[in-house]
C-alpha cells in the first residue's frame, strides 16, 4: 500500500520574494552536492505568456526552496546559479514544458534528466509525476492543485505544499528511473533524448496560425475566413498586451459565430463577445471596425480556402496517390510497433510518426543495398536519434522493398487519428 506524503519532510520553506533572499538561497544550493531537482509553475490557460510564477528547487545539502520569480524580478543570480553548478545534472519532470520559462529567467542547464521521458523509455505504464512516484517509490503525493492560477497573489499555503512536493522526491525518483533504464540497457538512449531536448531550436512561428481556430471546418466562405483572420490577430495582439490567454479575451466559438452569423450592428457584436469573455471591458469599437472592414474586402484581398503546404497527405489516401508509399508505410508501422513492444516503450518514443511518414513517402534507391544509408541519412536529417535509427533500421529496410499493403485503410485511418500533434486534444 503506497504511503501518502502530504508535506515535505523539512516542512514548507519560506517563500523567496526578493533578490537579497535569493542570493542566500543560491549560496545554499551551491553548497550542496549532486543533481538539482527543479520545477516551475506557470499559469497556462490564464495568461498569454508562459512565464514561471513559482520556481521550486531542491538539492542534497542545499535545501528545498520556493521562489517567486515575479517578486524577485530580473537578476543575474539565476545565471550565477547555472554557472556555479557547472556540469551537474538538472532533474526536470516533463522538461519540454518548463525549459522555456526557466531559460527566460536565466537558468541554463547543461545536462538534464527528464524523469517523465525516462519513465516512458523504461516502459512505465503511467508517467505523470504522481503515478510514477507511486509506482517506483510507493509514495502517494498530494496533487490536487495542478490547474490553479499561479499568478494570483498571495500564493495559498496549500498551493505551496503542492509545489514543494513536486521536487521533494524528484532526486530519488530520478535514481529509480535511471536504475530501470540501466537494467534494460536504455540509459544511453535516454541521455541522447535528453541532450536532444536541450539542443533543440525554438519552434518557428506557425504559418497562418489563425487557421487553427477551433471550429474552422464550419467556415467555407472566404469573407468569413477574412473575418476570422483579422479578428484572430486583433485578439492575439490585445491578449499579448494585457497578458491574458486569448481564449479568455473571447473564445474560438465566439470568433466562428461572429464570422458565420455576422451580428447586425455594434450592439449585437459587443453582446456576442461579452457573454463569453473574461474581460470587464475591451476595445469593442476597434474590434467592430476590424469586423466591418473584413466584410468589405475585395476578392483579391480575401484569404484562400486552402494554402500550399509541404505537409504530406493523410496516410488513408496514400493508396490512391502513392500506392508504393502506402505499401511501405503499412509494413514500416507494423515493424516499428513490434520493435517498440519488444523494447517495452510507446511507439512514439521509439520514433515519431512524421519522420516515418516522410521516409516511406519517398521513392527509395532501386538497389536495396543502399537502403540502410538512405534510412540513416533521411532519419538523421529529421532529428531521429542514433539509438532510434539503430533499432528501427532493420524493419525499415524490409519495409522499403514492399509493394503490397499489409494493413487495411480502415486500420490506417485509426492510426492517423492517433497521430495528431502533441497538445491538439488538450
Amino acid at each position: 500500500m503506497p504511503e501518502p506524503l502530504i508535506a515535505p519532510a523539512g516542512g514548507i520553506p519560506e517563500l523567496i520574494e526578493n533578490e537579497s533572499q535569493l542570493e542566500l538561497v543560491v549560496k545554499e544550493i551551491l553548497s550542496g552536492t549532486g543533481p538539482i531537482a527543479i520545477d516551475a509553475e506557470r499559469a497556462s490557460g490564464y495568461h498569454y505568456s508562459a512565464r514561471a510564477y513559482l520556481i521550486q528547487i531542491k538539492r542534497t545539502g542545499g535545501g528545498l526552496h520556493l521562489i517567486d520569480p515575479i517578486a524577485v524580478g530580473p537578476t543575474k543570480l539565476w545565471k550565477e546559479l547555472s554557472d556555479g553548478v557547472g556540469d551537474e545534472e538538472w532533474i526536470i519532470h516533463a522538461s519540454t514544458q518548463d525549459l522555456a520559462c526557466l531559460r527566460e529567467v536565466g537558468i541554463e542547464p547543461k545536462i538534464i534528466f527528464d524523469t517523465e521521458l525516462g519513465g516512458r523509455i523504461a516502459g512505465c505504464e503511467r508517467v505523470g509525476l504522481g503515478p510514477l512516484t507511486e509506482s517506483l517509490l510507493e509514495i502517494t503525493l498530494a496533487k490536487e492543485h495542478s490547474a490553479v492560477d499561479w499568478s494570483l497573489r498571495p500564493l495559498r499555503p496549500e498551493w505551496l505544499v503542492y509545489a514543494a512536493l513536486d521536487v521533494e522526491l524528484l532526486i530519488e525518483l530520478r535514481d529509480k528511473v535511471a536504475h530501470l533504464l540501466l537494467e534494460q540497457g536504455k540509459l544511453n538512449w535516454a541521455m541522447q533524448d535528453f541532450a536532444a531536448i536541450l539542443a533543440a531550436p525554438a519552434n518557428p512561428p506557425r504559418q497562418d496560425p489563425w487557421r487553427r481556430t477551433s471550429g474552422m471546418h464550419k467556415v467555407k466562405d472566404r469573407t468569413n475566413l477574412a473575418i476570422i483572420r483579422d479578428l484572430w490577430f486583433a485578439r492575439d495582439e490585445y491578449a499579448r498586451e494585457i497578458d491574458l490567454a486569448p481564449g479568455r479575451v473571447f473564445n474560438d466559438e465566439t470568433l466562428v459565430e461572429i464570422a458565420t452569423k455576422r451580428p447586425n450592428g455594434f450592439g449585437d457584436f459587443k453582446k456576442l463577445i461579452s457573454k463569453r469573455s473574461r474581460l470587464k471591458d475591451g476595445p469593442y469599437e476597434l474590434w467592430y471596425s476590424i469586423f466591418q472592414r473584413a466584410t468589405e474586402l475585395p476578392l483579391d484581398q480575401l484569404p484562400e480556402g486552402r494554402i500550399p503546404s509541404n505537409a504530406l497527405p493523410p496516410v488513408k489516401i496514400w493508396e490512391q496517390r502513392n500506392p508504393l508509399g502506402y505499401a511501405r508505410i503499412t509494413h514500416a508501422r507494423a515493424g516499428v510497433s513490434q520493435v517498440a513492444e519488444d523494447n517495452a516503450m510507446p511507439t512514439e518514443n521509439l520514433i515519431s510518426p512524421e519522420p516515418l511518414r516522410r521516409l516511406c513517402w519517398q521513392q527509395p534507391p532501386a538497389d536495396s543495398a543502399n537502403h540502410a544509408e538512405f534510412i540513416e541519412s533521411n532519419l538523421g536529417e529529421l532529428g531521429v536519434r542514433p539509438w532510434q535509427i539503430r533499432l528501427v533500421k532493420p524493419v525499415l529496410e524490409a519495409a522499403l522493398g514492399q509493394t503490397t499493403p499489409l494493413v487495411t485503410e480502415k486500420a490506417l485511418d485509426s492510426q492517423d487519428n492517433q497521430e495528431a500533434e502533441p497538445g491538439e486534444s488538450d
